[in-house]
């Protein structure tokens, strides 16, 4: 089976999509607009075409004309690879490249922002996610509630594909203990992830636990890391936060052992999946999250974690708290979180799952190949 993934080849979640399905017997090749570099694939079985294309800024309608080009270059990867489906990710973008590509049975998988805030800058931006989804065979959707939302946009069915984990590398790391005094979060440094309204909490933490030695973790990196380490120090706790910048994923099973609680305080719905909050559950960590839509379905509340609405600072810092107070909470959240991602979220089940829908694709469509 071979088929011809477009998508950003800079996402991690890119990444691990493609690896693991040529693991699975699949001939991938990825097609992306640019990319930093291709040597992540070298020794995994993907093939990557890059069209070369700076398409910083292309999130607005009329910058999208810039990469319009790319389609040639598609038709020419579809000539040269012949695949048996091309499977596209992010609506808004590679969809609508292979929607003008014309190539049949065509898959559409929507991430987040392309269907929960694209859509909603204007008119025309909701005709494209339209027409996108009108050109699509199959649709997808890593969850339920993301799967409704773009449901707005057309009748067609959403196949769940869940963006699950590996379990064996997120697992509990023997021999650690978790540290009592400990809050973590691991997300990218941007206002849409609400750090700014987990340093506020924390800082309401320290001030109701004076003779505790509170400490807040934060990994990963971001543009917005100078403000909020600005914000910090304006707060007083300038001394507590560390900024850890980037970790590896190999270690961040550790981390999740390591911490009290994982907070996860994203401030838009475009957060539509959560995979953080599984990872953390998986090493047997509780959470703390927001209520955006994808923690809603990913976190059980009061059983794998705590979910509170979105900005609202006291209601997180209470959430924290009540593991401050309880610890033994965090044992039975654990566990709990565990088993939730091995009932819902093992990658290799999630994989298994999207390799079936591409083999009932090719079954039902006789491997069209129109272009």
């Amino acid at each position: 089976m071979k088929v011809l993934v477009l998508s950003e080849g800079n996402s991690i979640h890119t990444q691990r999509w493609c690896e693991s399905l040529a693991k699975s017997g699949v001939e991938v090749l990825l097609f992306t607009l640019r990319i930093a570099r291709t040597d992540w694939f070298d020794g995994r079985k993907v093939s990557v075409f890059s069209a070369g294309l700076d398409v910083q800024g292309s999130a607005r309608l009329w910058c999208k004309a810039r990469y319009l080009c790319a389609v040639v270059k598609i038709w020419q990867a579809i000539k040269t690879f012949k695949p048996d489906i091309v499977h596209a990710h992010y609506a808004s973008s590679y969809g609508l490249l292979g929607a003008l590509a014309g190539f049949h049975p065509y898959v559409v998988s929507v991430w987040g922002a392309d269907v929960y805030e694209f859509p909603r800058t204007n008119w025309l931006a909701k005709q494209v996610i339209r027409f996108v989804f009108r050109r699509a065979d199959y649709l997808l959707s890593t969850s339920h509630v993301m799967a409704r939302e773009a449901a707005r946009y057309t009748d067609k069915h959403f196949a769940i594909t869940p963006f699950g984990v590996d379990l064996q590398r997120f697992s509990r790391v023997p021999g650690v203990e978790y540290d009592p005094n400990l809050i973590g979060t691991v997300k990218t440094l941007r206002p849409k992830y609400g750090i700014d309204v987990l340093i506020r909490a924390f800082a309401l933490c320290v001030e109701r636990n004076p003779a505790r030695p509170l400490r807040l973790y934060i990994a990963g990196t971001g543009w917005q890391r100078g403000d909020l380490e600005q914000l910090a120090q304006e707060l007083g706790v300038g001394d507590r936060v560390e900024f850890a910048g980037f970790i590896d994923n190999a270690k961040l099973p550790e981390l999740y052992s390591r911490f009290l609680v994982s907070a996860f305080p994203s401030v838009e719905d475009s957060e539509s999946f959560g995979v953080v909050a599984v990872e953390a559950g998986a090493c047997e960590c509780p959470v703390v999250t927001s209520d955006a839509d994808g923690f809603t379905e990913t976190v059980v509340n009061g059983e794998t974690g705590l979910i509170v609405p979105k900005r609202d600072v006291e209601k997180t810092a209470e959430a924290i708290q009540y593991f401050l107070d309880h610890p033994e909470e965090r044992e039975r959240m654990g566990r709990a979180g565990r088993r939730r991602a091995e009932e819902l979220y093992d990658w290799k089940e999630n994989v298994g799952r999207m390799v079936s829908i591409y083999e009932k694709i090719l079954r039902e469509s006789g491997n069209r190949g129109e272009n």
